[in-house]
């Protein structure tokens, strides 16, 4: 057997996005676990349920049924209803490690929910030029069921 060095570029991401959401604290809260649950899907709307084991040491992983899957973290941090941390490959299926935190905290009427993805290994280009629109995804969705929930500010009304 021979062995082979070879260079691969590390890369490092960044991002953080932040939105407001007019729904009270848990709901929010309990939108995001939702969302990063059963209810997640795709950026195509292609369901991709989840699996969020909301406690410390939980893992969250795509269940792809006879014991086939895909583990994108682990819970590092969870204090409900205001902080949920995870860390781990995530979607990316190569040496990197990731974080993303999600903060929620109120301001007036409203929730903001504050999401912050740092990530660094081999991380693709393809990535590095899309994930951020994946992330907005996510939280658009988020922000959309908290607002429907029965108990969302003015929810009657819509």
């Amino acid at each position: 057997m021979v062995a082979t060095a070879v260079s691969v570029p590390q890369r490092s991401l960044v991002i953080e996005k932040e939105i407001s959401i007019s729904a009270p604290l848990e709901v929010a809260f309990a939108a995001l676990l939702e969302e990063l649950g059963p209810a997640n899907e795709s950026h195509d709307g292609t369901p991709m349920p989840m699996v969020l084991e909301a406690q410390p040491g939980g893992r969250w992983w795509r269940d792809l049924g006879h014991n086939s899957g895909h583990l994108w973290g682990v819970v590092q941090v969870i204090k409900p209803p205001n902080l949920l941390e995870i860390y781990g490959p995530l979607f990316m299926s190569y040496p990197c490690m990731n974080h993303v935190q999600y903060r929620l905290t109120v301001d007036g009427t409203l929730t903001k929910l504050k999401l912050v993805h740092r990530g660094f290994g081999e991380i693709s280009q393809v990535h590095l030029e899309t994930v951020s629109q994946g992330w907005s995804h996510y939280l658009h969705r988020i922000k959309c069921n908290a607002e429907r929930a029965p108990t969302a500010i003015g929810s009657a009304a819509k």
